[in-house]
């Protein structure tokens, strides 16, 4: 629900945001600004913790000892593993859509529809799919299939562009459908794992892996297609995911919690 809700706004807020600024950069700010204020005021009715009754009580003892999410061995691997396809997955968003306009000839236009089909496949498909899926399996499952799909999307890429436009609509598709099987089974795995005394260390490093690859993906793989060419760097992040894949899965094993 709460992807559902980022996707939506994704996709709706974008396109608003391109018609207020072709309208008016300032009336694009002050929307945007009343629209922030207005979802504080949202939350402090909605959610403030002494008017939610569903907020959880922690009980105030003076030698609570919180484990460190440092300290456990296994998710600092899935952070750093996380962060890796991260990496992987920010190039959706820039070195993509720049291997469209070059190699592909597609017009602007169509790489932007290629862009938002993301979060339409998303808003209708993804909780189908995960009400559906569910408790079915572990959810490293689902997310190691996830790593898969994402690989297909890269190694599609590499195909001859007889159909380019085709070849796009397939490779987004399976971009997609590998963010729907393995990013909300991320957050369910971590949350799973975390406690009531350290979830917000635990979210802050899941945070910090996503970040991280946001600032360095873009860059290093914008470098590798410069200096190596785009089939090289689709080959790379193809088998990555493969590799990611496998270490998902290895994280069944039972591992100690704290060292």
């Amino acid at each position: 629900m709460n992807r559902l809700s980022i996707n939506v706004g994704w996709a709706v807020g974008g396109a608003l945001g391109g018609f207020l600024a072709s309208v008016n950069y300032h009336l694009l700010f002050w929307v945007d600004g009343t629209s922030n204020l207005a979802a504080a005021i949202l939350l402090y009715i909605t959610l403030s913790p002494t008017r939610n009754s569903s907020t959880e009580k922690i009980k105030k003892e003076k030698n609570v000892i919180v484990d460190s999410a440092y300290k456990d061995r296994t998710y600092v691997a899935f952070v750093l593993l996380t962060f890796i396809f991260a990496f992987c997955f920010f190039q959706m968003f820039t070195t993509i859509p720049v291997f469209f306009r070059e190699k592909f000839k597609l017009s602007v236009f169509f790489i932007g529809v290629l862009m938002a089909l993301n979060g339409v496949i998303i808003s209708v498909f993804e909780m189908i799919t995960i009400f559906t899926l569910e408790g079915k399996r572990p959810s490293l499952h689902f997310i190691s299939s996830g790593m898969l799909l994402v690989a297909v999307s890269f190694l599609l890429l590499n195909i001859p562009p007889m159909n380019a436009t085709f070849i796009g609509v397939m490779s987004m598709a399976f971009i997609t459908f590998g963010e729907i099987f393995s990013m909300p089974f991320m957050n369910a795995w971590w949350i799973g794992r975390a406690q009531q005394n350290n979830r917000g260390q635990y979210a802050a490093l899941y945070t910090v892996a996503w970040a991280s690859a946001q600032a360095v993906g873009p860059f290093a793989g914008s470098l590798i297609a410069e200096y190596y060419g785009f089939k090289i760097l689709w080959y790379i992040l193809a088998g990555v995911c493969i590799l990611l894949a496998f270490f998902y899965r290895r994280l069944h094993k039972p591992v100690a919690l704290s060292v």
